[in-house]
């Protein structure tokens, strides 16, 4: 039976027949220059130490850390975000070894950038890897002191500047901290690093892996929503953003993210700066476990995941499957 004269005569399926045609008419794009890879550093000699609720994921030691920049380099993957998992017989309440200039991040940093500097390495400007209470700033009475961190947060990134770190993220949530970070770079002669502010974090229930992957989960004393932003605010995202882009930031961070799409949206559009979304350990944690069972194709659903991202206006995406992901798409090409 035929149709002809009262069907549409425009048919979208026509654009979806072959592969050649998808490929033409692709709105969005992903390859392995979108992605930032996370990952976990120790200060031992074991090479890897699995991280039970993130399998696949080890922490790696600083020689380990080194082959991964190397492995990102071969990969195409720009650059890499270091987190370090630290002795807790070097944590405080002030998170001191923050400003070690021989500490675990700053080894980490000399031996990747050694080992492949044409990969970029970002490190975490926040307190709660090196406090024995788990918390983002140095504790007072039981209340993060916004102003006192402030200070240790601009130390800890001219240390980590003056090791060879390219980007400084600072994701503490401290108000006011992006610029004093800019001002104590400028300061001692680090003009040239970059900043990229995890402007929009929200306090999330994704973090719970991270945070055993880091060693925080036990010490954490309460939570820190104090600090943290509300899970149900949206135009105070992009007050955040604005604030951090007016005290110096370069590139701004939304995070957690799949379940903030809409934030990166909103602050891509609005602000039309450098924005990057983190696909946190919960996200990741979730697709791992799905694909364990047999409920989901985890590589399919992992680049699915990846390429809503740029869809929704992220430039880049931090994430723990940064290298599986780059190793598909290269097989894809």
């Amino acid at each position: 039976m035929s149709f002809s004269g009262r069907f549409p005569a425009t048919r979208p399926r026509r654009l979806r027949q072959a592969p050649w045609v998808r490929d033409l008419v692709r709105e969005t794009n992903l390859s392995p220059a979108d992605l930032v890879w996370a990952i976990v550093v120790h200060d031992g000699e074991a090479p890897r130490i699995p991280v039970a609720a993130m399998p696949g994921i080890d922490r790696l030691n600083v020689a380990e850390a080194a082959a991964a920049a190397v492995r990102a380099r071969d990969l195409g993957i720009p650059a890499i975000a270091v987190f370090p998992f630290i002795d807790g017989a070097l944590k405080d309440n002030d998170g001191t070894e923050a400003t070690n200039p021989d500490g675990l991040v700053c080894r980490a940093v000399r031996a990747m950038k050694a080992a492949a500097p044409q990969v970029g390495v970002i490190v975490d400007v926040a307190l709660d890897p090196f406090t024995d209470h788990g918390h983002d700033g140095v504790l007072v009475e039981g209340r993060i002191d916004n102003d006192l961190t402030l200070a240790r947060l601009a130390e800890q990134a001219v240390v980590q500047a003056r090791a060879g770190a390219d980007v400084v993220a600072p994701s503490d949530m401290m108000d006011g901290r992006v610029g004093a970070i800019r001002a104590a770079l400028d300061g001692e002669g680090f003009g040239d690093t970059l900043i990229l502010s995890y402007a929009a974090k929200y306090a999330s229930g994704f973090y719970g892996p991270y945070r055993e992957a880091i060693g925080s989960a036990a010490a954490l004393k309460g939570d820190k929503k104090t600090y943290q932003m509300d899970p149900a605010n949206t135009d105070e995202a992009l007050r955040e953003v604005a604030m951090d882009i007016a005290e110096g930031a370069d590139m701004v961070m939304v995070k957690p993210g799949l379940a903030y799409l809409d934030i990166v949206a909103r602050v891509k559009g609005a602000f039309g700066v450098p924005t990057l979304a983190f696909q946190v350990s919960g996200e990741y944690a979730q697709i791992m476990a799905a694909a364990a069972n047999g409920w989901i194709d985890g590589d399919r659903v992992m680049l699915e995941t990846l390429l809503a991202f740029r869809r929704a206006g992220a430039d880049a995406i931090v994430t723990y499957f940064a290298p599986k992901a780059a190793t598909l798409m290269g097989r894809a090409g």
